[in-house]
């Protein structure tokens, strides 16, 4: 006779993925995170034979020391930024769909999806429901979750992975409402800047929606918020080589925008769930040193959505109508 399973085990559960963290501000722990994230096809799609010489003799000791002392000037009390804020959101969709188990995995680092994912197999949920936290779908990013959800699952169909979430109402609302609530609390700037994370521009000519799940994005926010044509701007963060990546560039549109005389700018990030380097340290940050180095004033980030009340409510509604579809 076959073991029985608990009422816990055959519950739903409900995996939120990000893309993942060192564990520590440090050279080594920065190394051993990007070696992994670096090793992935779908974030850098060169040869073996030509790109681990490259990445472990040049790329990783080079870099690895410079990107842990941006992780230690926005490090936190629990850890860096995502990996808190992501834990956090996950507590407040749990408390939303109390009849599933909901946890957190990180592509690259820990806990990782992998062994998150073999667990709830082994544990023999009834149904497991991946959530990417990826509202716009990338094959540098969502593509690589899959990669690791059909790896552990197989098509037995216990497993069921949502791909995109970059039109849902009730996401789009949230991000609405954050932004009003920060133009309550500290005014409106002179333009309001969607600064997303790019992708090489190739992969966009090879079929990539990326982009124009972002331009969709931006296009449901704006008109959430009911703002007039020019007053919102749509550029690319966080390119990474010399090949061309999606235009325009955050930083080279800032550089623009101060030279033409904006002086105070909104900048708000709806492709990142939750705050982490890119958006604590190169946003709000760097990128307002270059703001403020050609001609602006005041650049007011707006904080990633991370685990508002609002967020956790639309990724829960969202779930539970993907749990429902999944039979």
């Amino acid at each position: 006779m076959s073991e029985s399973i608990s009422p816990r085990a055959a519950r739903n559960a409900v995996v939120l993925v990000n893309l993942g963290t060192p564990d520590a501000p440090t050279p080594k722990a920065v190394r051993r995170y990007l070696a992994e994230f670096l090793h992935d096809y779908r974030v850098v799609a060169l040869s073996r034979w030509l790109w681990c010489p490259i990445l472990h003799f040049v790329i990783l000791p080079f870099r690895s020391p410079r990107v842990a002392k941006l992780y230690a000037g926005v490090w936190m009390d629990d850890g860096s930024p995502l990996a808190v804020h992501t834990r956090r959101l996950t507590a407040a969709v749990q408390a939303d769909m109390p009849d599933a188990e909901v946890v957190y995995a990180m592509r690259y680092g820990n806990p990782s999806l992998r062994s998150v994912l073999t667990r709830l197999r082994d544990a023999g949920h009834a149904r497991v429901q991946v959530l990417p936290l990826y509202p716009q779908y990338s094959t540098t990013t969502t593509a690589s979750v899959r990669d690791i959800v059909d790896e552990v699952f197989g098509a037995d169909g216990v497993a069921r992975m949502r791909d995109d979430y970059h039109l849902d109402t009730d996401w789009v609302e949230a991000v609405a409402a954050s932004i009003r609530a920060h133009w309550e609390t500290h005014g409106r700037g002179e333009r309001l800047l969607f600064s997303f994370h790019g992708i090489p521009q190739r992969l966009a000519d090879a079929g990539d929606p990326y982009p124009v799940q972002c331009r969709a994005s931006v296009d449901a926010i704006v008109q959430a918020l009911g703002l007039a044509p020019g007053e919102a701007m749509l550029t690319f963060q966080s390119r990474f080589g010399r090949e061309p990546w999606l235009q325009p560039y955050t930083d080279e549109t800032l550089k623009a925008l101060g030279g033409d005389g904006i002086r105070v700018i909104d900048v708000v990030c709806p492709g990142f769930a939750v705050d982490c380097l890119e958006t604590l340290e190169e946003i709000a940050l760097q990128n307002a040193e270059i703001f403020h180095a050609h001609g602006g004033k005041d650049l007011r980030y707006i904080p990633c959505l991370n685990d508002a009340p609002a967020h956790a409510r639309a990724l829960a509604a969202l779930t539970r109508r993907d749990l429902d579809a999944h039979v």
